[in-house]
């Protein structure tokens, strides 16, 4: 099982929190996950595929080409800025 997190205008845009998901070999990287999510419409597709969404797993940030394994936490979260 997966446990996907949405945070900030990501989750608003989604109005989803979280999510939890069957893991399957198939859902072998994030932009697989990606992808998956993506199917689900639209809005899931043009806010998730945007260049600037970070992902990380497992609370370290990652790249799209990241392994998945069954019990991870993946969140993804917009930019953030701080000074």
């Amino acid at each position: 099982m997966l446990t996907v997190r949405f945070f900030s205008m990501i989750r608003e845009t989604l109005d989803t929190e979280s999510l939890q998901i069957d893991w399957a070999p198939s859902l072998a990287d994030v932009e697989s996950l990606k992808s998956v999510l993506s199917s689900r419409g639209a809005t899931w597709a043009d806010t998730l595929n945007e260049t600037s969404v970070i992902a990380a797993v497992n609370q370290q940030v990652v790249s799209a080409d990241h392994p998945l394994a069954d019990g991870d936490e993946v969140a993804f979260f917009p930019p953030m800025t701080g000074g």
